[in-house]
């Protein structure tokens, strides 16, 4: 089961991400980042084998405190299709 974690402090990195969830099998733990400036946007995604064991992360970290901000986990939702975007230099005026 993958589940969604979010409003982790951006100074959260990769390996203290991992490390939150080091009491369960991982099989994936991705911390989005804001590709142009590497940093944490706030959220990120962990893949639990066990469906039984993910609902036992969420119900654990859900609205657990961590350096001041209150954690919101929860069963991660499918990506929606959105339309393409239009191209950039179509938007841009000279």
């Amino acid at each position: 089961m993958k589940i969604y974690v979010g409003n982790l402090p951006f100074s959260v990195d990769e390996e203290g991400f991992k490390a939150l969830f080091s009491g369960y099998e991982t099989e994936e733990v991705t911390l989005i980042k804001d590709k142009f400036s590497g940093r944490s946007k706030g959220f990120g995604f962990v893949t639990i084998s066990d469906d039984e064991a993910a609902k036992k992360a969420i119900e654990e970290f859900n609205g657990k405190d961590v350096d001041g901000r209150e954690l919101k986990v929860s069963e991660a939702k499918p990506m929606e299709d959105r339309p393409p975007r239009r191209d950039f230099q179509q938007r841009r005026r000279f």
